[in-house]
């Protein structure tokens, strides 16, 4: 699933292509890409008519449009594959299309939803207080949000009974970090992802903290990782931070700081990508 470097690169595209502009229509061409909207895609597509697009904000790995005529937002799930496109009008329909909006000028654009595997979808919701749609609101600020506590973040950590990588993919912990960049973070850090977070010392966490957000600014400096064509921004281009993964995906590759393999053990049904030298795992009480 796309993480935040990924998420920011289409909010960035969104902010430059879609912010100030007017839905005159919109078309739900799946029933799936709003099942998050209960009422159903005939209420969600009166809902948008006639209303403006504010600037596009992201918390974490969340992505919405604020309506900024009312108090509601459009809230995205991308999922597995889901693609928001800014294209031509005239620009044949994608295989995978769900959500067409049509906007009231005449720049000659519309912004599509495409979704191969159906898990993503747009919704409509009502903001809490500080901007963001009610059903995020439980969600914590991301390392690179300005508003980020450092020592909040750190003391939490230490107060939990759980290991380094389970914490950090821990949404209402800290936002955004997904597991491709955890496993970069860690091997930056030389940690194990098992190595009990009541363990770290606080010089451990800051520099943990520190290389989390390094491998986000480095990957949203090229775009963002892009393993196949179901990550793009929003002028379907791939990112390619993926070249320059040390962890992740690198099994059997050697570890660039000692050239021991790199290996790979199953992890949440998921996978973890770890040097067993320089991240030795944790030592077990007897």
């Amino acid at each position: 699933m796309p993480e935040l470097p990924e998420v920011e690169v289409v909010r960035r595209g969104l902010e430059r292509w879609v912010a100030g502009r007017t839905v005159a229509e919109t078309q739900v061409l799946h029933p799936r890409a709003v099942r998050r909207h209960l009422a159903g895609g005939e209420d969600f597509a009166a809902r948008l008519k006639g209303h403006r697009f504010g600037v596009a904000r992201r918390r974490g790995k969340y992505l919405w449009l604020p309506l900024a005529d009312t108090d509601a937002s459009i809230l995205g799930h991308l999922g597995m594959s889901g693609q928001l496109l800014v294209q031509p009008e005239t620009a044949p329909d994608e295989k995978h299309l769900r959500i067409r909006i049509r906007f009231d000028d005449d720049l000659g654009t519309e912004l599509r939803f495409v979704d191969q595997r159906t898990f993503g979808g747009l919704s409509l919701h009502e903001n809490t207080p500080d901007g963001l749609p009610d059903v995020i609101a439980h969600i914590a600020r991301d390392p690179l949000d300005p508003a980020f506590d450092d020592a909040a973040f750190h003391t939490a950590l230490r107060l939990r009974r759980t290991t380094v990588k389970r914490a950090l993919l821990d949404q209402s912990l800290i936002s955004g970090v997904g597991n491709i960049y955890a496993d970069e973070a860690l091997w930056r850090a030389k940690l194990h992802y098992e190595r009990p977070t009541a363990s770290l010392p606080r010089p451990r966490s800051v520099e943990l903290l520190g290389h989390v957000r390094d491998v986000m600014n480095a990957a949203l400096a090229v775009g963002g990782t892009s393993f196949d064509s179901l990550y793009v921004n929003v002028n379907g281009e791939s990112g390619y931070f993926d070249r320059s993964l040390d962890a992740y995906g690198r099994e059997d590759e050697p570890c660039r700081r000692c050239g021991t393999p790199i290996r790979r053990r199953p992890w949440m049904n998921r996978s973890s990508y770890f040097c067993p030298h320089c991240q030795r795992p944790p030592r077990v009480a007897a």
